[in-house]
């Protein structure tokens, strides 16, 4: 059975002097904005869920390198495995009645073994193949969607320049050892996400996979050490669970993530955005109106 109850939820997140989410085309400096925000994607945010719901014995498709566990160099070359995903004739489409049949006995198939595609949905696009398919792409979309993480005050970037431990190219000698490394000395980010029990039901997305998701986010940045981000730099602080009491909803998700959102606004304009988690309870956090009330459940970091 699918979600049967629309969720909201919310991620406070504490970074110290660590690299959240490097920019690759600014020379891995943490991402910020034009107003100097910090910013880590929602594409960094979903890696670090797939990382630890595959970490707890999930089937992921969209696997990062370093946690591959079938040997597969491509998503395509995963996705028509005999062994590891739904084998080459899953993906022949035909043109016509008999092609749609099978573009959607496919999404089901996906969406059964694969648990970020029925959460995040995915896109299956490998072109025309060789045995006369017709390469129009797949298109899942999932009901679970997450927003960007962005500080709730302006970060400050600390750049060093290193040395790195070996020779990168010959050619350039000593200068190819230097390097520089980049940290953000403290910031608080907060992110938003939904589950949609409307788009559940074309995903076969369920309450305890959406439990499964809720279990990982206390988590998140388990297991996740790097030098960018060494063990204990990076917390999740809280995780906001909205669960309303229909599919439908009691309220838009703009209204109940505003809840958040006030407080922020109200201990920024105060100057006291230091104790932003003394002021995240229930009774703040309860949406109201229209005779009706949404309370959340708040869960410490992991």
């Amino acid at each position: 059975m699918s979600l049967t109850k629309k969720i909201d939820f919310a991620l406070i997140l504490k970074v110290t002097n660590a690299n959240p989410n490097g920019d690759p085309l600014n020379g891995n400096r943490p991402r910020a904005d034009f107003q100097n925000y910090g910013e880590m994607t929602d594409v960094c945010l979903k890696r670090k869920i797939r990382d630890r719901l595959q970490d707890s014995g999930e089937s992921i498709f969209v696997q990062s390198d370093e946690k591959k566990t079938d040997g597969m160099t491509s998503l395509k070359s995963r996705a028509e495995s005999e062994e590891y995903g739904l084998g080459k004739k899953a993906f022949q489409v035909k043109k016509g009645i008999e092609g749609s049949k099978q573009k959607d006995q496919t999404k089901n198939q996906a969406c059964q073994k694969w648990f970020d595609v029925r959460a995040f949905g995915q896109v299956f696009a490998f072109g025309k193949g060789d045995e006369g398919g017709s390469g129009v792409s797949i298109a899942i979309r999932g009901p679970v969607t997450i927003q960007s993480a962005f500080s709730v005050t302006p970060i400050s970037i600390t750049s060093n320049q290193i040395v790195k431990s070996v020779d990168s190219d010959e050619k350039e000698g000593k200068n190819a050892r230097m390097g520089m490394k980049h940290r953000i000395d403290h910031g608080v980010y907060v992110a938003f996400g939904a589950m949609s029990p409307q788009l559940a039901e074309r995903t076969g997305f369920s309450d305890d996979d959406a439990k499964k998701i809720k279990a990982v986010l206390t988590k998140l940045f388990e297991g996740d050490a790097s030098s960018a981000r060494p063990e204990g730099s990076m917390q999740v602080l809280k995780l906001i669970w909205w669960e309303h009491n229909s599919k439908a909803g009691q309220y838009s998700s703009a209204k109940v993530h505003g809840k958040l959102k006030e407080i922020i606004e109200e201990k920024i304009k105060n100057k006291s955005i230091n104790g932003l988690i003394e002021d995240i309870t229930e009774e703040k956090l309860t949406v109201m109106g229209n005779g009706l009330s949404l309370k959340p459940e708040i869960l410490d970091g992991f």
